[in-house]
């Protein structure tokens, strides 16, 4: 079943960027390196429409160089975009690095009588406050391990003539792409109660054996995994892992806990989750479902008939 979460206190937080938008010259929006197109808020560019924007690839220590790269030149071929990769915590010249691209996106801003105002945005547990904790030199920011630790609006100087404006991690109301929704559920982004890990682990599996099965069979010394899926792995990882149970009954929701783990951590080494031209491919597939969705419950409300109750497909 394809993965959902919107908080209630993300509807606030959609409200207040809405409400500061028309004072802010450049979004700033932070994005997981190893997913850096589902881990970008499509409710996000309806807000800033029209905004320069930078985009952070951050936890690039995490992810593939190459398609790291890849990554940067997608965004950087946009119009009104630049793109950087970081490692925010432990970015060394990170402020000016931020301030100088800033700059370049406004550049008629500046000043102490048209100071340049610029907020960061992003989606729960990307690292915003790590990295705000390193611009500023001190522990300002909240962090941890959780989605949704920052809950309020703050501002902070990067320059005399720069002000940062943070802002709550925000997802939107409906993820369309299933894929992202169990990408951005393995990268930690998505509160533990909107997912099963088993579940999740297994679509985790999928996709890093297409083009890293070498590190799966490093990490948990496999054979050979021509034609292995999603579940013969976390079998496997189960058997490796302790993940038995009695009778030789496997324990996979260990396995699942363990297969995140050891990504999020970065146990598997450098590993990217998707490419852009994937990215996009996975985009109009969820275009057309969401159509299709859209246009079933709509025949339905014509017809009068009930709608299905929770849970059901419409």
């Amino acid at each position: 079943m394809p993965i959902q979460w919107f908080p209630g206190h993300m509807h606030s937080t959609k409200k207040a960027i809405a409400e500061r938008m028309p004072d802010i010259d450049v979004v700033i929006e932070m994005l997981d390196a190893r997913v850096p197109g589902s881990s970008a808020n499509p409710l996000l560019a309806e807000l800033t429409a029209g905004k320069p924007a930078l985009k952070l690839l951050n936890k690039q220590d995490l992810a593939d160089p190459e398609w790291t790269s890849a990554w940067l030149a997608h965004y950087n071929g946009l119009p009104g975009t630049r793109a950087i990769a970081l490692d925010a915590s432990g970015a060394p010249g990170a402020a000016r690095q931020l301030v100088a691209a800033c700059r370049e996106l406004a550049p008629l801003r500046g000043g102490m009588v048209k100071p340049l105002r610029v907020m960061i945005c992003g989606i729960p547990n990307v690292g915003k406050s790590t990295l705000i904790n390193t611009l500023v030199g001190q522990r300002m920011a909240k962090t941890g391990d959780e989605p949704g630790i920052t809950k309020d609006e703050q501002k902070i100087a990067l320059a005399s003539d720069c002000y940062l404006f943070d802002t709550p991690g925000m997802m939107w109301p409906r993820i369309t792409v299933e894929q992202s929704g169990y990408l951005l559920a393995a990268s930690g982004s998505i509160g533990r109660n909107a997912y099963d890990e088993e579940e999740v682990a297994l679509e985790l599996l999928a996709h890093a054996r297409l083009r890293y099965a070498d590190r799966l069979q490093v990490r948990y010394k496999l054979g050979d995994l021509h034609g292995a899926t999603g579940e013969t792995l976390l079998a496997d990882i189960a058997r490796k892992r302790g993940g038995l149970l009695g009778g030789g009954r496997l324990n996979l929701q260990k396995a699942g806990e363990i297969t995140l783990t050891d990504f999020r951590s970065g146990a598997w080494g450098r590993i990217t989750l998707e490419t852009p031209a994937e990215f996009a491919a996975w985009c109009s597939e969820g275009q057309t479902r969401e159509a299709a969705r859209v246009a079933r419950k709509a025949a339905l409300l014509a017809s009068g008939k009930p709608r299905p109750q929770r849970g059901g497909e419409a």
